[in-house]
């Protein structure tokens, strides 16, 4: 009769439903924990496990601890203690173990049970088999919210599902060679019904398929090689682990979790002999043993429930024995004699190497240059051929020769189908945008005034018009035309319109920008004889100019080789040598995109990034000044992404008066006496960074 241990608690406390008392009895191989509660709860609690440490917590929801202390001793098969502890609303139940264990969940009126079970089995690679299944609710029908993939940091692909709430029922086990999750009286949306190719990943994992069955959902996850599983939900979230296995050969369970994991035996043998106690542990593990007849004595064991892996791993210790795994067969023998033997196979694959004829192998090389495989086989610092084997190539045909023993030849095919791939590309796009926004403005007045002297002739500007003469000599120095003069009896008189034009005191102009021309605006008054003439003209100009130049140079170039390209001119200048000497250089003043892509296990580009903006600028004697705008940096960008690397931004502000002193201060009337000009100069460049890894099945036009 197995041993039962039960805890009655003391009377319960709030909230109204509490958990009043657990039981824990072993039934078979499987451990049975029974919480009575004082009230039936409606759903099974939700449940997650850990790996490291091994443990399995369940979360009661509206339920308290009334057994009177948290934590509770059990020591009952794997199970060690309980931990109990109430926040608020929620009571977390923790069950603390020697190994991991699946376990399944029922409620049985007013308690919950809670079956824990061995592992099922080990797949045929050496995985370990976990079964995780939980109960659903009766009364609804859930749903899949999203499913997503992540790579851990110890290489493990992570499948990540978020349900629509935590009581969902889930059933995990393995199929073959394929892990399969159903989702029980669940929901799933039309978008993520597909199937996700994770090679790209490197992880165990290598494509996900998720589809509607009935009214469940079904998840097929397909590992390769080695692996194991870990299954584990908190909250919403339902998350599955597959992790790479690293298989040793001197472990008789393959695995990364710690500890012995093998199946649990109770064994008594006083003073038998070792070779029959290791065949027996043998047949019982399943294992195809060869024991050396050098393992002799006799041994004594009082052993209980301790792992099968454990108990060979103590009588190896005792009698200082170690063993060799080939394929399916193990090799038990003394420590000694298996070093031996080893040190003498060495010996004979180094005389069969010495001995054994040489043979002459030809490879097409498809995707490398010859020349790179020879010397990576033959390289001083780690030579892969033997002493006498030797490789040359031919540089026509691209083949490479390689002359050494078979063993050697097979072990050079490897390495030449490993490194002989398809390069990868990448499409670099850069966009360098400059914007510039421009203001200016400019206002300036042209004052005159003219009247007649005491003679009745013209005056403007300090000078006097009187006279045949001085009208002959302005027309034949065409200051006057035809139309300008008027006959008076014998000779011609300017007309006084004619001289408007000249007879400007102040003259301050607006000036025009960057080919802007500024508005004028001017009017002239007069009195009723016309014998006075006041002119004022003015001249005004605003510009906002707003301009964006976007430079887009791309390039396409293979994983880790460099690539440039430029556009631009070469400029001329006089350089001088030390004797005095000149002569004509060429410096370029080019827009250049200098890059080196790499692209990286998960995924994305890292890439080593030259960027220059030339421009050409003011003229010297000794030639043209070169504007640059250059960048270099390293950069890691998600495949598609975009970056921007840098960003110049410049303000130029200037404001200029010119004015007649005095006058030019004067309010309101100094406007007609003074010049002024305002400008405002923006510019903005950035530059922006697209990598994108071309796909080998799509072809670039």
């Amino acid at each position: 009769m197995l041993p039962i241990i039960t805890l009655q608690a003391a009377e319960p406390s709030s909230p109204a439903n509490a958990i009043q008392a657990f039981h824990v009895a072993q039934q078979g191989g499987n451990i049975l924990v029974k919480f009575d509660l004082k009230e039936p709860l409606a759903n099974p609690p939700v449940g997650f496990s850990i790996a490291n440490p091994s443990r399995l917590a369940f979360d009661f929801i509206g339920v308290g601890n009334a057994l009177g202390k948290n934590s509770h001793t059990v020591n009952e098969g794997d199970l060690t203690r309980l931990d109990v502890v109430q926040v608020g609303e929620r009571t977390r139940v923790v069950l603390n173990l020697v190994r991991n264990l699946s376990y399944t969940t029922r409620i049985d009126g007013n308690s919950v049970l809670v079956t824990l079970s061995p592992l099922e089995a080990t797949t045929s690679d050496g995985a370990r088999v976990e079964h995780f299944v939980r109960e659903a609710r009766p009364d609804a029908l859930h749903a899949v919210r999203d499913i997503a993939f992540r790579r851990g940091k110890d290489g493990e692909g992570r499948i990540m599902v978020d349900l629509a709430d935590a009581g969902t029922g889930i059933d995990i086990r393995q199929q073959g060679k394929d892990l399969v999750v159903d989702f029980l009286k669940t929901d799933l949306p039309q978008n993520l019904q597909r199937k996700l190719d994770v090679t790209d990943f490197a992880t165990p994992v290598t494509q996900i398929v998720t589809e509607k069955k009935g009214d469940s959902v079904h998840m097929t996850i397909t590992p390769k090689g080695l692996w194991e599983y870990n299954a584990y939900q908190a909250e919403n979230q339902f998350v599955v682990e597959v992790k790479p296995i690293v298989e040793d050969p001197n472990k008789l369970v393959q695995g990364t979790k710690i500890g012995y994991q093998g199946p649990r035996i109770s064994i008594n043998y006083q003073n038998g002999d070792v070779r029959a106690l290791l065949r027996l542990m043998a047949e019982e593990l399943g294992l195809n043993a060869v024991i050396s007849e050098t393992v002799t004595g006799t041994t004594t064991l009082v052993l209980k429930d301790v792992p099968a892996d454990q108990v060979i791993d103590i009588i190896f210790q005792q009698k200082g024995l170690d063993m060799r795994k080939n394929g399916n067969v193990i090799l038990i023998a003394p420590r000694d004699e298996i070093a031996t033997r080893e040190k003498l196979e060495f010996e004979s694959k180094q005389q069969t190497e010495d001995l054994e004829p040489l043979r002459t192998e030809s490879f097409q090389i498809n995707y490398q240059k010859a020349k790179q495989l020879q010397e990576l086989l033959t390289s001083k610092d780690q030579r892969m051929l033997s002493k006498r084997g030797s490789a040359v190539f031919d540089e026509r045909t691209n083949l490479l020769f390689v002359q050494d023993v078979p063993i050697r030849l097979e072990e050079v095919r490897k390495v030449i189908a490993q490194v002989d791939i398809a390069v990868r590309q990448v499409m670099i796009e850069a966009r360098i945008v400059e914007a510039t926004d421009q203001f200016a403005r400019n206002l300036g007045a042209r004052l005159g005034i003219m009247g007649k002297d005491r003679y009745g002739n013209w005056g403007g500007q300090n000078q006097l018009i009187a006279g045949d003469a001085y009208i002959k000599q302005q027309y034949a120095q065409g200051w006057l035309e035809q139309s300008q003069l008027q006959w008076i009896g014998p000779e011609y008189k300017v007309q006084p319109e004619a001289l408007i034009n000249n007879l400007n005191q102040v003259n301050l102009p607006a000036t025009g920008y960057k080919g802007v021309s500024p508005t004028e605006f001017s009017f002239t008054l007069f009195n009723a004889a016309k014998t006075k003439f006041l002119n004022l003209e003015i001249s005004a100009l605003e510009a906002d100019l707003k301009g964006k130049v976007v430079s887009s140079p791309r390039v396409l170039t293979s994983d880790q080789t460099k690539a440039r390209i430029e556009q631009g001119v070469e400029v001329p200048y006089l350089e001088a040598s030390s004797s005095g000497a000149t002569s004509v250089v060429y410096r370029k003043a080019v827009l250049a995109l200098e890059v080196t892509p790499h692209i990286t296990p998960d995924g994305k580009v890292s890439m080593r990034l030259k960027i220059n903006k030339d421009a050409i600028g003011a003229e010297t004697r000794w030639g043209a000044i070169i504007e640059t705008k250059k960048v270099e940096t390293d950069v890691l960008v998600d495949n598609g992404g975009t970056i921007v690397i840098g960003g110049i931004y410049e303000i130029k502000t200037r404001d200029d008066v010119n004015k007649v002193p005095l006058l030019g201060d004067l309010p309101v009337i100094g406007f007609a006496f003074k010049n002024t000009s305002r400008q405002n100069e923006k510019t903005e460049l950035l530059i922006f960074i697209t990598p994108r890894i071309v796909s080998e099945t799509v072809a670039i036009r």
